[in-house]
């Protein structure tokens, strides 16, 4: 098993991919594969959320890039700017993880929270896609 415990510099080329859903890329301790199946596993420091395109090395020097896996996404578009509001207010209240996109909502599909989309007047289609909400006011600033 390779042991991935630090970020490689961002120009780095990679070895390898390791392709995991947002769940996963929160975690600083995991065993996983890479895509071509070698056994990885991640010992990084606390507090950090993969990003897609981060490369992560160890003693080894080994590289793997990380993507993001097509997750369940409940999505809401709207061009009405305080229906748009609304939604990230109350789905912010609730602390969901939200990607944000112009006119676009996205979060892992929760049927409750869909429903409550819908009683705001907002239509919520479901799709597939990477997920990769936003990292939060705070991220960054210590605290």
């Amino acid at each position: 098993m390779l042991k991935l415990t630090e970020l490689a510099p961002m120009e780095t080329t990679p070895d390898d991919v390791v392709t995991l859903p947002y769940e996963s890329r929160q975690k600083c301790r995991l065993l996983s594969k890479t895509d071509s199946g070698t056994r990885i596993g991640l010992f990084l420091p606390r507090g950090q959320v993969l990003r897609p395109g981060l490369v992560l090395t160890g003693s080894d020097h080994y590289r793997v890039r990380v993507d993001a896996a097509p997750e369940p996404l409940s999505v809401v578009r709207t061009e009405d700017a305080l229906q748009f509001a609304r939604a990230c207010y109350h789905l912010g209240n609730r602390h969901v993880s939200l990607q944000i996109l112009p006119g676009e909502l996205r979060f892992l599909t929760d049927h409750v929270l869909d429903s409550m989309l819908e009683g705001l007047g907002l239509l919520v289609t479901h799709e597939v896609w990477p997920f990769e909400p936003e990292q939060g006011a705070y991220h960054g600033h210590g605290h």
